[in-house]
């Protein structure tokens, strides 16, 4: 059986003096209109950290992240709108003792990211 790698690719390109993000997800491309201020924001170390512990520990829930992080569940839930954004991650949700749960799921292996100047 061959291993499939999910992977997602971020194209900056340079165009009148700005850059214009492109996605390329899965299937075919998509346009948003993120700009590269946002993508330097993805890129902070508190984020890398979330993506590993998400990947790694798969917690059910936004709060258990909140809580394996040791970081406020706002801040936390707003870190995962961003990476939610750009496609990193998926919320799935789910109903436990009568209250929606949002667990947060990284189906990616890789990231690429290039730059056209």
């Amino acid at each position: 059986m061959v291993e499939t790698i999910k992977t997602k690719t971020i194209t900056l390109s340079e165009k009148e003096g700005a850059f214009s993000t492109i996605f390329s997800r899965f299937k075919g491309n998509k346009k948003s209109g993120s700009d590269i201020s946002n993508l330097r924001q993805l890129l902070s170390d508190e984020r890398a950290k979330m993506i590993h512990m998400i990947k790694t520990k798969k917690p059910d829930s936004i709060y258990e992240l909140a809580k394996l992080l040791g970081r406020d569940f706002k801040a936390v839930r707003q870190d995962i709108r961003l990476l939610e954004q750009f496609g990193l991650l998926e919320l799935i949700s789910s109903i436990k003792n009568g209250r929606e749960r949002l667990r947060p799921v990284i189906e990616l292996d890789k990231l690429i990211i290039n730059v056209d100047l």
